[in-house]
């Protein structure tokens, strides 16, 4: 085939090249799948065409139905860019498996940056009007029911290895290892089983887990998290209480193979998501433990320091979500002493395990700093509001809420058209089943992913219509919006949340207001409370 374009446009070309894992166990010589087969395939292609190439995007090693790979991220960026306006592929799952995606890439993002695209094995070619490209529908849903298809076999061999006692994981619990000679076998890690047996035997004689992590980090037994990473840097290693219940709480040191606690969300997403326990796989007695089952099952029925603490609704202080210690980066706590009725402020990581010291105490009475914020708040914002225009900000807002009408209206236009070409091709697919020129169960195949992408447009064309409509309704006038929140007599939080990113304190109690976009320089002032410990008495401050 010709791919040679007859008008004198200048085409700087990128080749997109894509291996997953999955592919890397297959022989090559006769697919033409690895990355240096792609490579020479698509090089070739573009000396014989006359294209001239920019950039050879590779990513090595990543799903077909994932999209957030490198270099596809890049060749996406340079496309805005202008940097190239030719694409070529081996094939169409090169580019990608989900047909969704893909579809859009092909029918839309390409299109719209007037790029051309090239799928040399399907002889795809955007900027043609030919009968290859009609099919390259079918192949997308095929390339997606490939992936599926793929993932449930996956699956079922993982869970098959899960059921027979064979771990599975990236990396064992901290204290075992895999066995060399047999890798879905755990046998015990001699740098740091000790120490797991160490914690059990301290718990059944009593010991606190408070005490129990002091004399770990006395001895400086590496943290699970350390020994996990491997961290050979210069930083503290402090075990938590958190840390040792994990331990405690873990049956696999009775010798039993629990897992399949979290799975993914499905074979297009990485999201995991937690299973109960109904779902776990446990299998009994599959390696040497750390703990006999009568001491764990002991230890686990305990009650131990913890204790359910009922949930008690409190309104939200006004700079809850804003302050955060210099220290360690963490958010500020703000807490409620219900007997006496006084809020106060302190550094989370420092009050969940005060012994050990993860950080330094940042003790402030909250009503009484609240006050000192947003008395500054008011002086310093007061000229920067009274400035403001507030016609001129209705305006940019309903202007604004035009724009996005019209982004949306543009939007709803390109699902349409995509809502109509499935269809098209659902009819078309139908009259070849009834011709006899595809089988039962090609027909099934094709018309079940056909009918999936149908489903997902007409999902989203029903959201972007509710929030066109959402903000059809909104778009009235927003003065009196304005003014409302704007008000530095009673600030709201939405205003404190827009202006201000964060109000940082360290252990001198030296305050800084950092604000956004740079409305104002940085605010920074010591912090003196002259008041006694509950300036507001015995009921507090509203």
């Amino acid at each position: 085939m010709n791919y040679n374009n007859s008008s004198n446009l200048v085409y700087n070309t990128g080749v997109y090249i894509r291996l997953s894992q999955e592919d890397k166990g297959k022989i090559y010589e006769s697919d033409s799948e690895s990355v240096i087969n792609q490579k020479e395939l698509l090089k070739n292609f573009c000396i014989k065409n006359g294209f001239k190439l920019i950039c050879e995007y590779v990513d090595d090693g990543y799903s077909g139905t994932n999209y957030n790979r490198p270099a596809f991220k890049q060749m996406i960026k340079d496309i805005k860019d202008s940097k190239i306006n030719l694409v070529i592929v081996k094939d169409l799952s090169r580019l990608g498996r989900d047909h969704v995606m893909t579809g859009y890439y092909i029918e839309t993002f390409f299109p719209e940056n007037k790029v051309r695209f090239i799928s040399i094995m399907e002889n795809y070619d955007s900027i043609k009007n030919q009968a290859s490209n009609d099919s390259s529908t079918f192949i997308i849903a095929c390339n997606d029911y490939y992936s599926k298809q793929n993932s449930l076999k996956i699956r079922s061999v993982l869970d098959s290895k899960r059921k027979s006692g064979k771990f599975i994981g990236s990396m064992p619990c901290y204290g075992y290892m895999r066995d060399p000679e047999d890798k879905g076998h755990l046998v015990p890690n001699p740098e740091v089983c000790d120490y797991v047996k160490k914690i059990f035997d301290w718990r059944i004689k009593g010991t606190s887990i408070s005490v129990i992590a002091t004399r770990l980090t006395k001895i400086n037994a590496p943290t699970p998290s350390r020994y996990k990473m491997n961290s050979i840097r210069e930083e503290k290693n402090i075990w938590s209480i958190h840390a040792v219940n994990n331990i405690l709480k873990n049956r696999m040191y009775a010798g039993d193979m629990v897992q399949h606690k979290q799975t993914k969300i499905n074979y297009k997403s990485n999201k995991k998501i937690s299973l109960d326990k109904d779902s776990w796989i446990i299998v009994e007695n599959t390696h040497e433990p750390l703990v006999d089952k009568n001491t764990f099952l002991l230890l686990s029925k305990e009650k131990g320091n913890t204790r359910i603490c009922p949930k008690r609704k409190r309104p939200n202080r006004l700079l809850e979500g804003l302050l955060y210690c210099h220290e360690c980066g963490n958010r500020l706590s703000v807490i409620h002493r219900k007997k006496q009725d006084y809020w106060y402020i302190n550094c989370n990581k420092y009050s969940k395990d005060p012994i050990r010291r993860m950080c330094e105490p940042h003790f402030f009475s909250y009503n009484y700093f609240e006050e000192l914020i947003l008395k500054i708040l008011k002086n310093s914002l007061k000229n920067l509001f009274d400035n403001l225009n507030i016609k001129e900000l209705n305006n940019e807002i309903i202007k604004r809420n035009n724009y996005s009408l019209n982004e949306y209206n543009e939007k709803m236009k390109t699902l349409k058209k995509r809502q109509e070409k499935v269809l098209d091709n659902l009819n078309t697919l139908y009259k070849d089943r009834l011709d006899n020129n595809i089988s039962t169960k090609q027909y099934r195949i094709l018309s079940n992913a056909l009918e999936n992408d149908l489903n997902n447009l007409n999902t989203q064309i029903i959201n972007t219509k509710n929030k066109y409509t959402s903000i059809e309704v909104n778009s009235i006038n927003y003065i009196n919006d304005i003014k409302k929140l704007l008000n530095l007599d009673s600030p709201s939080k939405n205003l404190l949340f827009t202006m201000i990113k964060r109000i940082e304190a360290d252990k001198d109690k030296n305050i800084t207001i950092k604000y956004k976009h740079n409305i104002l320089d940085d605010y920074t002032f010591k912090y003196i409370d002259k008041r006694v410990r509950n300036p507001y008495g015995r009921h507090g401050k509203s």
